[in-house]
């Protein structure tokens, strides 16, 4: 029976393989390994992840088998309809709608899944379009999925841009930069706030380049920098005989605003009097022009640091890259672990669209792996966010009060009539010596005690007559 199964997936014309409980091909068919372009052989015994990824030192294999990972919840029995992807020798990344069918044992127990892929790929031009996919991907963590892989793939061969995931005008710019830079050997700045990212988009730049062999990245701490480690770097960099010139070097200087002036001088001197192959790319949380007018910084260091400079904005700044940096790491989480979920609920994704994120990408970061350990379902949902975010969006929801206006005169004979009456009070209701008091005549304290509702104009009149007597 086995033996006739097997033969009639083998002849079936549709893409279809076989997954165990682990995640592991245990079968693929002849026209599956066709269409991925790769031997059956090599498929089987791997395991695959829900998660995708733009590291282009990651195997070949190993993106193939992850795009052939079914949602989580098809693990849990759930039968579905999502996509699969693989990517052809000539670099093209294709897709089908496929079915994920949970099978059982005898004993009802869950044992696998087997997937049906549909015979024709989608066209290219409907790749990135979540309208013309909604009837196969009928949620928001599936579309981040399919958008996500789209996007790494679209990335893999630009090296270490991973994290620049984004579809805001900021973030096109920003990967724009990065290119531009990468095919030079000018001095890059890369300007940011804390744990916006600068250090990532740093190495994107060296290792982004297409016409030169990637040479040695060598990151050092400006904050914890000596004149003697610098020279020593220096040193080892321009005595490196032998090795391929064609390779690029690259001295990353995090932090560069927090370089000691001795190590500025020092630097300073190098950068005009070597003439190396070894480029600078250091990252700051402001720029160094608007530093050294403050006269924190070296002009001349300043200038020379930034011949290319590159801005990061804040994350409160491109909230429309929130869902998609929030399925990015999750799907990290996923790829280094057993336990896989396949994105957030739409109602955990308006809460972290409300919340301020301080700490930028780092935060949401930190946060994304601690509601990936606490989430019990295939996805996080409000309840595994920590409390911080849930209390921010609550408070977002709340109706902004119209300020009240401030009625200074009012306010102010409000504390007339309080010094007024304290002053009675010590002179024993005597008025004239509660003028004394106040330092003011008797007529006038009159007229205000009027004003203010302490004393009837009849009384006050007969006071004034009495005064005027005496």
């Amino acid at each position: 029976m086995a033996a006739e199964l097997a033969k009639l997936l083998s002849a079936t014309t549709a893409p279809i393989y076989l997954l165990d409980d682990q995640r592991k091909i245990v079968y693929c068919n002849p026209a599956c390994a066709a269409w991925l372009a790769t031997p059956a052989e090599e498929l089987v015994g791997k395991a695959c992840a829900y998660s995708s990824s733009s590291d282009a030192s990651l195997e070949p294999l190993t993106v193939q088998v992850a795009g052939l990972c079914p949602p989580p919840e098809v693990f849990s029995g759930k039968r579905t309809v999502a996509l699969i992807y693989g990517t052809h020798g000539d670099g093209r990344l294709v897709r089908r709608r496929a079915e994920f069918i949970p099978l059982a044992d005898d004993a009802d127990a869950w044992s696998g899944v087997l997937v049906v892929a549909e015979l024709n790929d989608l066209p290219a031009d409907v790749a990135g379009s979540p309208t013309e996919l909604s009837a196969a991907l009928s949620d928001e963590s599936l579309l981040l999925h399919q958008r996500l892989q789209q996007f790494h793939h679209e990335l893999r061969r630009h090296g270490q841009m991973d994290r620049l995931v984004g579809d805001s005008a900021a973030m096109v710019r920003v990967r724009a930069q990065v290119q531009l830079a990468a095919a030079g050997t000018a001095t890059v700045l890369v300007v940011g706030p804390v744990g916006s990212g600068r250090q990532h988009v740093a190495r994107a730049v060296h290792y982004a380049r297409q016409d030169a062999i990637a040479g040695s990245l060598m990151p050092l701490s400006c904050a914890l920098l000596g004149t003697e480690l610098l020279q020593s770097t220096l040193s080892a960099f321009l005595g490196r005989d032998g090795e391929d010139r064609r390779s690029a070097d690259t001295l990353l200087l995090g932090d560069v605003h927090e370089m000691p002036a001795e190590v500025q001088i020092e630097l300073a001197g190098y950068l005009k009097n070597v003439s190396s192959p070894l480029r600078i790319v250091a990252t700051s949380i402001a720029p160094l022009d608007g530093l050294a007018a403050q006269n924190r910084f070296r002009v001349d260091l300043a200038c020379a640091l930034s011949t290319v400079v590159i801005y990061l904005p804040p994350l409160s700044q491109r909230r429309e890259d929130i869902p998609l940096l929030a399925q990015a790491f999750l799907e990290e989480q996923n790829a280094h672990g057993a336990k896989q979920l396949r994105g957030f609920s739409p109602e955990a994704l308006d809460q972290l669209a409300a919340y301020p994120w301080p700490g930028n990408i780092d935060e949401l970061a930190a946060m994304v792996r601690q509601a990936h350990d606490k989430a019990e379902g295939h996805q996080v949902v409000p309840s595994d966010l920590p409390q911080r975010i849930v209390l921010a969006a609550a408070a977002a929801r709340l109706p902004l009060r119209e300020p009240k206006p401030i009625e200074l005169e009012m306010f102010l004979g409000q504390v007339e009539r309080e010094l007024i009456e304290r002053a009675l009070r010590l002179a024993k209701g005597n008025k004239a010596k509660a003028s004394r008091l106040l330092s003011l005549t008797r007529p006038r304290l009159y007229r205000r005690m009027v004003q203010l509702g302490l004393e009837d104009e009849a009384d006050a009149a007969s006071d004034e007559g009495s005064v005027a007597e005496e």
